[in-house]
């Protein structure tokens, strides 16, 4: 039972349960009335907070504009957010805070500590480092905090899609997409208030909104991380399969899956470009994943410079220590499939072209990298 949706509200919980019709597997029931406990002692503890903080969080201001690292799933945003995180000027969201996001400005303290035995200690995908402390996706705390998110999917994936019009929010009705940036806002507010820091995030989610999140902070700053598709695509299937599996309230089908994985991927490139006339030079930047891997000092210093970062110097050693120290990371590996590949080669030949990726040759495997992927 994943702990994910031990962090949600009772509103939220009771929401995602009645829109799907209780259709939990059996053998869930048993912890349903515990989550509805724990959701219950989070709204309890939201209601605290807001009591003793919620005016100097609302009256905190963001340091300055977040920087937003976007790209597909899988294809190392995880990697990146990592990287930034070697950063002391910068700050991000850790998995406590995303989480209990109502309450984890009065819980974090003592929460991590008390318990640290529940915390996961490795991603069930790629089994990536995990902890309270790490950088986390933002994403997971809008679920937890009431929004309708994509990512609501996971809970009951034999559902249809959930809310896929939150992916770019360019659909919402202005009242819906008011309460979304509040929600956010108030979330950004909080770390900020806890940490008085530029706020890095990380969310495959974001990746579609870049036009919504440049009418909220109109400095922000993008970096785009790529990857050959060859590799990404396999490698989401098995990222939404040990999702669905680990986490649902349902025993997944997956029926439908490898179409959404494509539709999306589609949607996520042409939503990229179409945002990119919007901004700047030096607030937007591409990083090929191979490239981060050949040479990451190198390429974290550009990104640095391109978008006005600070002076990468201090942070080299750390790069570079980080690299060093997962040097023997074993990556995941999958059997080639014919059949997505020539999807692929079909369906994606202009970014194929754009990025400068080729088909994997005859009788060669493709590793997914998972310890430095997403």
């Amino acid at each position: 039972m994943s702990l994910i949706w031990w962090g949600m509200g009772f509103t939220g919980w009771s929401r995602l349960l009645g829109r799907n019709r209780f259709q939990v597997a059996p053998r869930h029931w048993a912890a349903l009335p515990f989550i509805t406990l724990s959701t219950l002692r989070n709204s309890s503890l939201g209601l605290l907070q807001t009591a003793l903080l919620g005016r100097h969080i609302r009256q905190t201001k963001l340091v300055a504009p977040p920087l937003f690292i976007i790209g597909h799933w899988r294809t190392g945003t995880t990697l990146l957010h990592e990287l930034m995180s070697l950063d002391d000027r910068y700050t991000s969201p850790t998995t406590y805070d995303c989480i209990f996001p109502q309450h984890f400005l009065l819980t974090r303290g003592y929460a991590t500590r008390l318990y640290a035995w529940a915390a996961p200690k490795q991603r069930p995908m790629d089994n990536m480092r995990l902890g309270w402390d790490t950088p986390q996706e933002d994403e997971f705390a809008l679920c937890n905090l009431g929004l309708p998110s994509p990512y609501l999917t996971i809970a009951f994936p034999n559902r249809a899609p959930q809310f896929s019009e939150y992916l770019d929010l360019q659909g919402l009705a202005p009242a819906k997409l008011n309460v979304w940036r509040e929600v956010f806002l108030t979330f950004l507010r909080g770390i900020s208030y806890r940490t008085g820091k530029r706020i890095v995030l990380k969310s495959p989610t974001h990746s579609y909104r870049i036009k919504a999140l440049l009418e909220i902070f109109p400095e922000a700053r993008f970096i785009h991380i790529v990857r050959n598709p060859y590799q990404v695509i396999p490698s989401t299937l098995h990222l939404w399969h040990t999702l669905y599996s680990s986490y649902g309230l349902q025993d997944p089908d997956f029926r439908g899956l490898e179409d959404q994985v494509f539709a999306n991927f589609e949607r996520l490139y042409q939503a990229i470009e179409d945002a990119r006339p919007g901004m700047r030079p030096e607030q937007f930047q591409e990083v090929r994943y191979e490239d981060l891997l050949r040479d990451p000092a190198g390429e974290m210093k550009r990104i640095y410079d391109r978008l006005g970062l600070g002076d990468f110097a201090p942070v080299r050693p750390h790069v570079e220590a980080y690299f060093a120290q997962n040097a023997g990371y074993k990556r995941n590996e999958y059997r080639r499939n014919p059949e997505i590949e020539t999807e692929i080669n079909s369906r994606f030949d202009r970014l194929l072209h754009r990025f400068g990726y080729e088909a994997p040759q005859a009788g060669e495997e493709r590793p997914a990298s998972p310890g430095q992927a997403n």
